[in-house]
């Protein structure tokens, strides 16, 4: 039996202004999401849910969380391979269904990383790249965690020199 992690968000609602919830318009979504010993984020509903647009959003930080955990298990791959990684990017978009009562889903997300690799990498680029993708994806956490398809479309950039 595997191990057993635990973690925690504190989540405050600070938008209540003089008049809380008394309309869906007399509120604002402003909320600062807190983790023990870390930067607070300041969070609000996407715009189109009337949120602040400055602010983050679940939508966006759930779509960073499934690229940033994949980019991590995809650089650990790369080490374990013996494979040298100088530069990942990646310009994740998830989309989400919205029903006509206002509930939605995510439907998927397409992760589009870009990986430059170091000159002198053995093998063919795409190739090795692809088998890294398809192992990190096979162990994220949060891709595995979802019931809607997190897809990869990676871009293998050229070679560039290690410092």
């Amino acid at each position: 039996m595997g191990a057993f992690h635990a973690y925690s968000a504190a989540i405050t609602w600070t938008g209540a202004g003089e008049t809380g919830t008394s309309s869906y318009t007399a509120y604002s979504r402003e909320h600062t999401v807190l983790v023990e010993g870390k930067a607070d984020i300041l969070g609000s509903a996407d715009p189109a849910f009337r949120g602040d647009s400055s602010r983050h959003n679940p939508e966006e930080l759930f779509v960073a969380s499934l690229a940033q955990c994949h980019m991590l298990w995809f650089l650990h791959m790369a080490a374990q391979a013996g494979v040298v990684v100088t530069e990942y990017t990646d310009h994740a978009v998830g989309t989400m269904r919205v029903e006509a009562a206002g509930a939605g889903q995510f439907t998927e997300v397409e992760l589009r990383p870009r990986v430059v690799l170091a000159e002198g990498t053995a093998g063919d680029p795409e190739t090795l790249v692809a088998g890294l993708h398809a192992r990190a994806h096979d162990h994220c956490f949060i891709a595995r965690s979802v019931n809607f398809p997190v897809r990869i479309s990676p871009i293998v950039a050229a070679h560039a020199p290690v410092a």
